[in-house]
């Protein structure tokens, strides 16, 4: 039978989290065999994950295929989730999400629906939850005040997206075959990837559709995340590699048509260079503030305008304040910004 969609689940320790994140995705599709799941064992040693994904293989082998490699990290995993993918369509869930049985439901009628139809979508998008781990509070992301809903729909017809509507991982589902032509840049033992998986494919897709469900639950709080304030600051290194990684792949005003997705894209690579700002004023890696201003000067020469966008606009001067007061600054104004989005 061939596959409308395929789930990527990287796995890396994983086996504390992946039961749920399986069985969510097996449960909201009704256990239909036209849906392919692919947990990609990303070279665990330290718990049963890779047991564990062959007895899913095992128990539901029509759905379920596994995919063992050395360890290579979340990007890695990521692109032999899609290598190895014979769905229509792709989408990532990480081990230690899940996704809401309804929301899945309503979104596979609408792929396959749409497939009957022979309208060939390049992207769907649906909400996606933060689950905060700290005071069990719920945040979610809605895309409705900017995406027309329920039908296909061009990047010339979006709305303004606020600072805190980006289009993350968590809300993208790919057609496979547009994603395989991007040829995406994921690097390997690099954290962040997800930003490059989110962003640089944008363009390519020509045909959208927008399902107002509250789809992907998404952990966050632990102090082990990725996405934890300590842990993000003693590995800005690889956030500014992943920044590096989206400058490179477009000179924005000269090659993003249309202007609504141009003007997307810019207020997502500003976010992501103020990131690099504060966090490396937040690190303890003696060369993180050089190779921040490395990373500027790289931008200037690269792309002027841009640079001129990110670090002169007022969110780059407010997360780059000269002196020991201006850093201080800084960082209160991420703080404060934290507490009220609570993206960390």
């Amino acid at each position: 039978m061939s596959k409308i969609v395929t789930f990527g689940i990287p796995c890396y320790n994983s086996s504390g989290y992946m039961d749920k994140c399986i069985r969510s995705i097996l449960t909201g599709a009704n256990y239909a065999e036209d849906i392919e799941i692919i947990i990609v064992d990303d070279g665990s040693t330290k718990d049963d994950t890779a047991r564990k994904a062959d007895e899913w293989a095992e128990r539901y082998p029509e759905i379920i295929r596994v995919h063992h490699q050395e360890n290579g990290g979340h990007g890695i995993a990521v692109l032999s989730g899609l290598r190895e993918a014979t769905g229509t369509f792709y989408k990532v869930v990480d081990s230690d999400d899940w996704l809401d049985a309804d929301a899945l439901a309503t979104l596979l009628a609408k792929m396959r629906a749409t497939e009957a139809a022979g309208d060939k979508v390049d992207l769907f998008i649906t909400n996606y939850v933060y689950e905060h781990t700290v005071d069990d509070t719920r945040n979610v992301v809605r895309y409705g005040s900017v995406l027309p809903e329920n039908r296909i729909f061009e990047w010339s017809e979006i709305g303004h997206f606020l600072m805190t509507q980006n289009l993350l991982m968590h809300a993208l589902c790919y057609r496979t075959s547009t994603l395989r032509a991007v040829n995406l840049n994921l690097p390997a033992h690099t954290f962040y990837v997800d930003n490059i998986y989110a962003w640089v494919p944008l363009p390519h897709c020509k045909k959208i559709c927008y399902y107002n469900v509250d789809l992907y639950r998404y952990y966050i709080g632990r102090e082990d995340q990725s996405v934890n304030e300590k842990v993000m600051a003693g590995r800005i290194d690889q956030q500014l590699r992943i920044t590096r990684i989206m400058m490179e792949a477009y000179h924005l005003y000269e090659d993003i048509h249309p202007v609504q997705l141009r003007s997307y894209m810019v207020n997502y690579f500003v976010i992501m260079t103020a990131i690099c700002s504060v966090f490396s004023r937040l690190s303890d890696r003696p060369d993180a503030m050089d190779e921040l201003e490395r990373f500027w000067s790289d931008l200037h020469d690269y792309d002027r305008r841009m640079w001129r966008r990110c670090r002169l606009g007022i969110i780059g001067q407010g997360s780059n304040l000269p002196g020991r007061l201006g850093r201080r600054t800084t960082i209160g104004l991420y703080r404060l910004a934290d507490k009220v989005v609570k993206f960390n």
